[in-house]
């Protein structure tokens, strides 16, 4: 497990190391949303997102998942990292969507995912996820589909809106 820990950390810090090098924007966003996974969660958290053109985008998130399990409320911390690609060239109209590709994680599963944002503020994601160990929320097994339904508000939009 430390191994597994050991090469997944070593990967981002490469990853965010080669967008140093570069001219990268990071925009914060505030996020809220819906989660199913085996269970219905109700999301809040925070995401980055790096950009340096407009074809490949990169974001890090950081959220609370919360919801009920097994009739018990339970809150799980999740971590996720997507790309966001489009790669249509010289037409602005076709940067309203991305396809997003990318994996999240609690402390009781793991999933990858794939799905469309549009503009970058409305995300529709799904994939399939894979329990850790045998870890269980309120003993509940969270394994299986996953689908994902998140609003990413800019904080620039929240600053501008209270001037």
């Amino acid at each position: 497990m430390k191994n597994i820990f050991f090469a997944f950390a070593t990967l981002v810090f490469l990853s965010v190391s080669g967008l140093a090098k570069s001219q990268v924007t990071v925009h914060k966003m505030i996020t809220a949303g819906y989660v199913y996974q085996n269970q219905s969660f109700g999301e809040i958290g925070g995401k980055l997102l790096f950009l340096k053109s407009d074809d490949v985008a990169f974001r890090l998130g950081a959220s609370a998942l919360m919801g009920s399990a097994n009739s018990q409320f339970a809150i799980m911390p999740k971590v996720s990292a997507d790309f966001m690609l489009n790669f249509e060239k010289n037409v602005d109209f076709y940067h309203s969507y991305y396809f997003v590709a990318g994996v999240e994680g609690t402390s009781k599963y793991i999933a990858p995912k794939v799905g469309f944002t549009l503009f970058g503020l409305l995300d529709v994601t799904g994939g399939y996820a894979f329990p850790i160990a045998d870890a269980r929320l309120n003993g509940k097994e969270l394994k299986g589909l996953n689908i994902n339904f998140t609003l990413n508000v800019p904080t620039t939009f929240i600053h501008d809106m209270f001037k």
